[in-house]
């Protein structure tokens, strides 16, 4: 028995067996990137504006790299396709189609790679993909995700940083994201919530794993401490920096040097993992190439031929460009412009303030709207209730109600800040009726802790998704995506309602819901008909 390290391989011809497969696997994985190069710009978009995904550049070239060294191992196998997975090619397709019409960017750059993945095994057939299982699996770094992580680990970078503080003896006042220490006010800001340093560490910690250890345990383990040490390492760097502006008199650990200061300090942590790591690094195992020969009474899938190349090439082709297709044709805009949004009319006892100079210098951080409506109500002499809808049409990727971007508080806003969030619900009168209508609840107030006096609201919201109210985001994205493609259009709006804080905002707030929701309601839903009669006409 003939063993090779990696170090030992020399030149390799290309064997018979494998020409036309790998020519056809490369030319459909081209075709995919092809067919749903919105999508993979996007994800390449995404590296190149967001430093938390940068890392993602160097994911292919390592994958290729990766497939390269256990090039002697599968040389000796004669790819066999697996015909029948074309028909989950084609269910990743049909996922792909409602995840783009939900214009959910994380989900269609899943799907893409994961279409590109299950193109080996469709092609060169399953023994030569368990050999390339982690380059395969590797490639899935590729997909920007984790952002939706920054709340919680900001959270819990306060946290940690405020206890870490007060058991150092110093005294804090803490609400939310934001703390005052004696010698000064900071807050926890997505810098500071260390996940670019918990992704980047999974991705290194995930190679590292596979290059230096050999036992699916040991991987695991390290993988697991690759993911624990920078989030402890993040809290410790939050409190270091603290406290050396604080020790500093805010002279050291502000501004540039505190970020630099922060890479720099991950650098540290990094270094540590992989010391840490080499100790109980395995030798590499010897590389045995593996042949096609099948053992006494083994069946094994036929050799590709040219006329099943063909015929697979084309059922691959067929189902991977269909969903690419049906998007095109589905998506079209309904072209009818969004037109004739109006004031909502004060009910009874409520006037309509003329000017909006006097309502608190604030707005909701939603963006991409076709037309929108602000307004300020007033019943007697109590405070200022504000309404704010947006109404969207015609959404994509860059212009949609439902994003990562459009918040009631951003998290980047410098004026203004979210306390906390909620839910609660009401019995609201509506056109088709009484219907529990669910609301998203968000207390605010200006950005400077010391300022006891600062002004401070009470927001609450709901998304209006073609008639239908809905809090949740991946319900309120799947229900547009749904109608869409059943041709009712995704027709969306956000309704806003805010006053100031105290203890009677919220019977203030249900108050006006209960007096306007019908009208709310109506004004939506006529702006929404407007589009069904001027496509009849």
């Amino acid at each position: 028995m003939s063993v090779l390290t990696p170090q030992m391989l020399g030149p390799l011809r290309l064997p018979l067996a494998w020409r036309r497969p790998l020519a056809l696997l490369v030319l459909l994985m081209l075709a995919v990137l092809l067919l749903y190069r919105q999508t993979a710009l996007g994800m390449v978009g995404i590296w190149w504006r967001s430093g938390t995904f940068t890392h993602a550049f160097l994911v292919p070239p390592i994958v290729l790299w990766l497939a390269w060294r256990r090039r002697s191992v599968v040389a000796g196998l004669t790819p066999r396709p697996v015909p029948w997975l074309v028909a989950p090619l084609a269910l990743l397709g049909a996922a792909w189609l409602l995840a783009d019409f939900a214009t959910i960017n994380a989900a269609t750059q899943f799907l893409l790679v994961a279409m590109l993945v299950l193109l080996v095994p469709a092609v060169l057939g399953w023994t030569v993909t368990r050999e390339m299982i982690f380059p395969l699996g590797f490639l899935f770094f590729c997909v920007p995700v984790g952002e939706f992580l920054l709340p919680q680990l900001m959270t819990w970078t306060a946290h940690f940083t405020v206890i870490a503080l007060r058991l150092s003896g110093i005294p804090v006042y803490q609400e939310g994201l934001q703390f005052i220490i004696p010698s000064g006010q900071w807050s926890v800001v997505e810098a500071c919530s260390g996940v670019r340093y918990l992704i980047a560490s999974l991705m290194v910690g995930t190679l590292y794993a596979y290059l230096s250890y050999q036992t699916l345990r040991r991987r695991l383990a390290f993988i697991a401490f690759a993911l624990a040490l920078p989030l402890v390492a993040n809290w410790a760097r939050a409190y270091l920096i603290v406290m050396i502006g604080h020790l500093s008199g805010n002279t050291l650990a502000v501004g540039v040097d505190h970020l630099i200061y922060g890479w720099v300090f991950f650098g540290l942590v990094m270094l540590a993992m992989f010391v840490i790591g080499g100790r109980w690094a395995q030798p590499e195992a010897p590389l045995q190439p593996l042949t096609s020969e099948p053992s006494a009474g083994a069946t094994v899938s036929p050799v590709m031929r040219p006329a099943s190349t063909w015929l697979t090439a084309g059922a691959l082709a067929a189902v991977l460009a269909l969903p690419a297709a049906a998007s095109a044709w589905l998506q079209q805009g309904s072209g009818a412009a969004v037109t004739g949004l109006t004031a909502v009319p004060p009910a009874q006892g409520w006037a309509v303030l003329d000017s909006i100079g006097s309502a608190p210098s604030w707005e909701p951080g939603f963006t991409g709207a076709n037309a929108q409506v602000q307004e300020q109500f007033q019943q007697g002499t109590q405070p200022l209730v504000g309404l704010h809808l947006q109404y969207f049409r015609d959404q994509d990727y860059e212009r949609k109600l439902v994003s990562s971007s459009n918040r009631v508080v951003p998290p980047e806003s410098k004026q203004w800040a979210a306390v906390a969030q909620g839910q609660t619900a009401m019995e609201l009168p509506s056109s088709s009726g009484r219907a529990s209508v669910p609301l998203l609840t968000t207390q605010i107030r200006a950005a400077g802790l010391e300022a006891s006096s600062s002004q401070r609201l009470l927001a609450w919201h709901v998304y209006w998704i073609n008639g239908i109210p809905e809090t949740r985001e991946w319900r309120a994205r799947l229900l547009g995506a749904w109608q869409r493609m059943t041709g009712r259009g995704d027709d969306a709006a956000l309704v806003l309602v805010y006053t100031a804080q105290d203890d009677a905002a919220p019977q203030r707030l249900e108050q006006f819901m209960r007096q306007h929701w019908a009208a709310i309601d109506a004004e939506l839903q006529r702006v929404r008909a407007q589009k069904s009669t001027g496509e009849r006409s």
